[in-house]
């Protein structure tokens, strides 16, 4: 392993510390919240410095996104973007917006690397009949929904999470909480994800 000075040793650590707590890499200003920088930039400095020494991989184009090189060899691991939040409550217009990434073990989720996969933080308690709550992560795959399936989808130009259901053919949302109502699609239904994880943070 090359040469690190203390500094690095120790955003190295950290960066490696928090993947294995929460499996979720931790972005620039946590970094810099961390170590008490006064700006980001001098996290990504420290960043850039690691990535030349060969002990992180950033990939271009996605600045908050770090692999640890120790970790690449473990070929069952993957990175999940996280692309923001969803409405588990009433739907909503969001924005797709990149919100750092989630290394997940695939094998043990069903998961190849040739698939569409990401994440979305869960936003509302709308799913909670399906233990699915406010603030969990979950982890989601381009393909085809299941009648029963948990799905993030595109209801008349807004976005929820809900379960897939079909009634005499025709599909509908469910929420797993009898406070909300059924959603029927008045114009289209478009399913942008399948669930197939949930990730909880262990709240003290």
């Amino acid at each position: 392993m090359p040469k690190l000075t203390t500094r690095q040793q120790e955003i190295l650590d950290f960066i490696a510390n928090s993947q294995a707590r929460s499996g979720i890499i931790p972005s620039t200003r946590e970094i810099q919240q961390h170590f008490g920088f006064a700006s980001q930039t001098a996290a990504m400095n420290h960043l850039r410095a690691l990535q030349k020494k060969g002990v992180i991989q950033r990939p271009a184009g996605k600045a908050r996104a770090v692999a640890l090189t120790a970790h690449l060899e473990r070929e069952a691991i993957i990175d999940v973007p996280i692309y923001g939040q969803i409405a588990a409550g009433y739907a909503e217009t969001v924005e797709q917006e990149n919100d750092g990434i989630v290394s997940i073990d695939a094998a043990s989720v069903g998961l190849t690397r040739s698939r569409g996969v990401f994440a979305l933080k869960v936003r509302g308690d709308s799913m909670i009949g399906a233990d699915i709550h406010d603030g969990d992560l979950v982890i989601l795959e381009n393909r085809e929904p299941r009648p029963g399936s948990v799905v993030a989808a595109l209801i008349d130009g807004e976005t929820t999470l809900k379960r897939y259901l079909l009634q005499r053919g025709r599909p509908y949302l469910k929420a797993e909480n009898p406070r909300f109502p059924d959603l029927l699609p008045a114009r289209e239904l478009y399913i942008q994800g399948v669930m197939v994880a949930l990730i909880r943070k262990f709240q003290k």
